[in-house]
Order: C-alpha cells, then structure tokens, then sequence
C-alpha cells in the first residue's frame, strides 16, 4: 500500500500562546487580517462597505439599547482554548471593571458572539459557528447580507447549535441572555 500526501506531511497547529508571540516578534503584523482558528492561521477576507456598514448599525443599536449592561467589543479576539483566537464582528462580554486588560474573553465571558458575513456566511456558518457551540458559547448571530436574513444559533452542544432559527420580526430581537431585552434591529441591512 502506497502512502499519501497525508500520511507524509503533518499539518503543525499553532497554539495561541505561539500565534501571540508571532505577533510581538513581527511575524504576523497588527494590520494582517488573520485569526487562529483550532491551531490553523487563516486569511480573513477584506471587508466590504455592506460588512462595515451592518457591523457599525449593529453595533450602535445594541449600544444604544443595552448600555452598561454589557461590553461591546468589536472586531477583537476572544480565546477558546489553546488552538483558537478568533475576532467575531461583535461580542457582548459581561461586564468587568479592567475591560478585559488582563486577559482575551473567553466563553464564560461571553452573553452573545456576532459573525456578519458578507463573502464569507459558508465559513461562519460551517467552521467558525460549531467552534463557538462547542466551546459552550450559548448564543450566536449570523447576519447573512447576501440574502438579508438574520440567524439566530442556541443551545449550543459539541457537534453545533441545536435550535437554529431565522428572526422573523427585526423590530424584536432578544438575545437569551439578556431576556428583557428586546433589541430593534429595523434597518438592520440599510
């Protein structure tokens, strides 16, 4: 029997602690679009105006209706283990006096994760959501710009979310955290 490519080559994972130290030494640049994701550098892609425009209307809207009840973090890492360091669009953190100086959120920390997907809903939807479900993340959203839908993803468990579900009416939107929320999200997509 012949071996194959994988048989000889190993793929080496990056842990985050190492993915870190490429940043302080200047392998990796603070402007390089990348993020670590279960030991694996990935390109992100660039962000268009439709990404950057649902990414500043959400942003604003939950700020504005949420307040201090939360952290509002954008486009900043949260760490999953030791193989993975993504940068959701949008984190609402519990809140804590240091902002998080000392350390990078982690599950426990998180109330809801935000992915807007503009080119990329295949990758959120198939790689970057089952990392969040299994790490326990009990709530994501996947705003979908291409087809205008606003996904909904609870109950997290090992394999991915088990209820999955589209919002019906923007003008209500709760997340499961933050029950006595309802957030409007009308003109959510312009």
């Amino acid at each position: 029997m012949s071996a194959t490519a994988e048989d000889l080559y190993h793929r080496y994972r990056f842990s985050v602690d190492e993915y870190l130290r490429m940043g302080e030494t200047g392998i990796l640049k603070e402007d390089d679009r990348v993020e670590l994701i279960d030991g694996e550098i990935i390109d992100m892609p660039p962000i268009g105006i439709p990404h950057t425009s649902a990414v500043n209307r959400l942003g604003n809207k939950l700020k504005e209706q949420l307040g201090t009840r939360v952290i509002l973090s954008m486009q900043n890492p949260i760490r999953i283990g030791d193989l993975s360091l993504p940068q959701p669009d949008i984190a609402l953190l519990r809140p804590r006096d240091d902002f998080y100086a000392a350390a990078y959120p982690t599950p426990a920390d998180i109330l809801l994760l935000v992915e807007v997907a503009e080119s990329s809903v295949r990758y959120d939807r198939d790689k970057k959501l089952p990392l969040y479900a299994a790490a326990g993340i009990a709530e994501s959203w996947l705003v979908d710009i291409p087809a205008r839908k606003l996904i909904l993803y609870r109950e997290p468990a090992a394999d991915g979310y088990r209820a999955v579900a589209e919002a019906g009416d923007l003008a209500r939107v709760t997340p499961a955290a933050l029950p006595d929320c309802a957030i409007d999200l009308r003109g959510l997509f312009g």
